[in-house]
């Protein structure tokens, strides 16, 4: 049965697993589902201690985390770039009240190299609070060395990957101390109380322009870190990426123990964790579609299934064409092809150009904001042709998702 977010947000919430682990595209609304079950653990208050109220109960990671991250690049001078950070109470919490900064730059580097080196820049402020004037402290930039052997290059400009690792660092190593203070039992023996409310964590998507091995090392310890949790904090992750998704899934088949007293513990159990796809259908409603926890999540045969979906609806879009080059190539691949034209229908014993042609010309524009989403009827009809000669030479076999 289709649902709106705010009800699949509760079903979420109802759900009584360790963990959460759900497919989308992008686009199908995995940041508004963040909004949602973030209005449902902690409803809109008036006054300044929303944001507190907020993080004392969940965690997230979306896109907004990564929107209070951007470049200043000293155009006047081009010298000094630096990563600056919007004022908001999150990142302050992070570094000034949890002390988190050698923590990140550890994380950082773990998932980069060593030789680049984050520095979180403070500023002192004077806050009216109660009152009173107060001094504190506010982290409004971040820069970056650079050392290669005996030589220190200072405030370099670091990759995008490289910016995307760090802004998961910060999150992450607030999300590793929660799990280690929660793993005291008794709150009475806690360090501090600042978790003892923590129910949920949700990640969306900590993986954009992250290359494939560092995206399967950071998969691998999030899913150590989430099964090594005791507490009753849960767990739900979001994402895009197949890999992403795969690692996730295969980690999270198996269980995980800890040595007590000279015996193994199971602490975790496969049985803890579902699986979702998430769907948008074009009335805006959706669908939570459980998968399969015994097979991996085969990505090829999701966008070969939403090719039919469309081509049966009649709502043919230029994106598709994306997914049918992704199709060809993920399929060549598997059955040791060179290109992907080779899987094309022949024509005077070559592939067919013109299906060649608007595979590539459509793929490569689906995104520009200059070309009309929707295909000319001629382009259409050639996709479909394609598919149905996929299908029929190659024999996809295709589960098809009940609204139910």
């Amino acid at each position: 049965m289709s649902q709106t977010l705010e009800q699949i947000a509760q079903k979420l919430h109802a759900t009584n697993k360790k963990v959460q682990l759900i497919y989308a595209f992008n686009g199908t609304g995995k940041t508004r589902l963040s909004r949602a079950l973030k209005k449902l653990i902690v409803p809109r208050t008036d006054g300044d201690e929303e944001e507190d109220l907020t993080r004392r109960k969940i965690l997230y990671y979306s896109a907004f985390t990564e929107d209070l991250f951007y470049w200043d690049n000293d155009l006047l001078d081009d010298s000094e770039p630096k990563l600056k950070i919007q004022p908001n109470e999150f990142t302050d919490w992070v570094l000034r009240d949890r002390g988190q900064d050698r923590n990140i730059v550890d994380n950082f580097q773990r998932y980069t190299s060593r030789s680049i080196t984050p520095n979180f820049v403070p500023e002192e402020l004077v806050i009216e609070h109660d009152g009173r004037r107060e001094n504190t402290q506010t982290f409004p930039e971040i820069r970056f060395n650079y050392t290669g052997g005996d030589d220190v290059e200072q405030n370099v400009k670091i990759s995008k990957g490289e910016e995307s690792n760090l802004i998961w660092s910060v999150f992450y190593a607030i999300l590793q101390e929660a799990v280690s203070i929660l793993q005291e039992k008794d709150p009475a023996l806690r360090e501090d109380e600042q978790f003892d409310d923590l129910q949920i964590v949700f990640i969306d998507d900590p993986v954009s322009s992250l290359d494939d091995p560092h995206l399967i090392e950071l998969a691998v310890d999030l899913a150590q870190l989430i099964k090594s949790c005791e507490s009753s904090l849960r767990f739900i992750i979001t994402t895009h990426n197949p890999l992403f998704y795969n690692v996730l899934h295969n980690e999270l088949k198996n269980s995980f123990k800890k040595e007590r007293g000279g015996e193994l513990t199971t602490v975790y159990r496969p049985s803890q964790a579902m699986r979702w796809r998430l769907e948008k259908l074009r009335d805006g409603r959706f669908l939570l579609i459980e998968q399969d926890s015994r097979t991996p999540f085969s990505y090829h045969l999701l966008l070969i299934s939403e090719l039919k979906k469309a081509i049966d609806a009649e709502n043919l879009q230029k994106y598709h064409f994306n997914f049918l080059r992704n199709v060809l190539e993920k399929t060549a691949t598997f059955l040791g092809y060179q290109k992907w034209g080779d899987l094309l229908p022949q024509v005077d014993g070559a592939p067919d150009p013109f299906a060649a042609r608007i595979v590539n010309l459509s793929s490569h524009s689906a995104h520009s904001g200059e070309e009309i989403s929707e295909p000319d009827v001629k382009d259409k009809e050639k996709l479909v042709g394609l598919v149905n000669y996929l299908f029929d030479r190659y024999h996809f076999l295709v589960q098809e998702a009940e609204d139910g």
